[in-house]
């Protein structure tokens, strides 16, 4: 720990804001490399990049984070070109950093964190919308990952194009209300048999504004279930959960269907039905034609994060890389056949080829706003055209 650093201060293991800001949330071999240049009085002008591959490999991603990497990078002397949150790549750099080498090397820890984690999510969230282009889709995992993190992941399922998020905190951050009605800690807490008092209690107690959803799996079978809430909640009722175990479930789709069957027999035709738990682009594909809408959890807020990397590829004006790296800097583009391109940034592109990399630093200063239906929109655009 350098001499400097703050003392631990709090209950919780997390990284504070100022540490981000300040650069101290970094490798410490870039405290050595900072240390050991400026003892060697050198100080190069570079042009580094953020890549997950060096070429297209037709595995497409989908690019989260900016936001979050601008504001980190934002004031310092560097210029900065990236593509938009909500564009898919599959390879070449998503984002290029010119500038004096120290102005900004101790901040790639944290920009690569940023980069990677929310496009891992935002990745995972576009299979699941993809899956089920006509549902409802809400990501409800954030209960899957570090508190601290809440944000990014619900963040990272809007730019996907999902509708909705469950983590109140997180919404705030980002300014998205979030959804969600009853755990089945609130049945349990009323006690087997009287889920009746449950469900007229919510409705008596939350503002109506919030759909009825009533979940129908607590203790008894689903079908049950469903039909009591619909009998105790009437018109008022809007949809019913399901969030079976996988333990319990047998053939899921076979559940589904026997209690729409048993609503619509009775007259509940209009009673929505909305799945939860466990679930992935498979089950979507194999549920959406029965259900109105899914809650998607671990698959989201679980994923992988892509596997970025910053490099420098010039060096004073001179273009430079280490091994298994391509030299120069590069500019990236998607062509009217869906098609991804790489090529070197000062010669001519594709001829159909619209420019990738935008700018989003100059001298520091933020050009660039974000919206997060527009990069869902973006991202719903860019499935279309490479086939996602």
């Amino acid at each position: 720990m350098p001499r400097d650093a703050p003392p631990a201060d709090g209950p919780f293991d997390i990284v504070p804001v100022d540490a981000i800001r300040d650069g101290r949330a970094t490798d410490a071999y870039f405290e050595r490399t900072r240390t050991t240049l400026e003892h060697a009085g050198k100080n190069p002008r570079v042009v580094a990049e953020v890549t997950a591959d060096q070429f297209p490999t037709g595995e497409f991603e989908l690019l989260g984070g900016v936001k979050d990497a601008a504001h980190l990078l934002e004031g310092l002397p560097i210029d900065v070109d990236a593509m938009r949150e909500g564009r898919l790549f599959d390879g070449g750099p998503v984002m290029r950093i010119e500038g004096d080498y120290l102005d900004f090397a101790r901040y790639e820890t944290s920009l690569l964190g940023f980069l990677s984690h929310a496009s891992g999510c935002a990745t995972a969230a576009l299979d699941v919308r993809r899956a089920a282009p006509e549902s409802q889709v809400l990501s409800f995992g954030a209960r899957h990952v570090h508190p601290s993190i809440a944000a990014m992941v619900e963040r990272s399922a809007l730019v996907a194009g999902l509708d909705g998020i469950s983590h109140v905190a997180g919404g705030e951050v980002i300014g998205h209300e979030a959804s969600g009605t009853m755990p089945h800690a609130l049945l349990i807490a009323f006690g087997s048999g009287h889920q009746e008092d449950a469900w007229r209690a919510f409705d008596e107690a939350v503002d109506a504004s919030v759909p009825r959803v009533a979940l129908v799996d607590t203790y008894s079978d689903e079908k049950d279930e469903a039909l009591r809430a619909a009998e105790t909640l009437g018109e008022r009722l809007d949809s019913i959960r399901l969030d079976t175990t996988g333990s319990r479930r047998g053939d899921f789709r076979h559940i589904v269907q026997e209690v729409r069957w048993e609503l619509d027999l009775r007259g509940y035709d209009d009673v929505g039905i909305f799945v939860s738990g466990g679930l992935g682009p498979d089950d979507l594909r194999e549920l959406r034609d029965v259900v109105a809408g899914f809650g998607v959890g671990g698959y989201v807020s679980n994923a992988d994060p892509v596997d970025f990397a910053l490099d420098i590829v010039e060096r004073d004006g001179e273009p430079c890389a280490k091994r298994g790296k391509l030299s120069g800097a590069k500019q990236v583009y998607r062509t009217s056949d869906g098609a991804h391109h790489v090529g070197l940034a000062d010669r001519p592109g594709p001829t159909d080829g619209e420019e990738l990399l935008e700018p989003l630093l100059r001298d520091g200063e933020l050009v660039r706003e974000f919206d997060v239906e527009k990069a869902a929109r973006r991202s719903a655009a860019d499935a279309d055209d490479v086939d996602f």
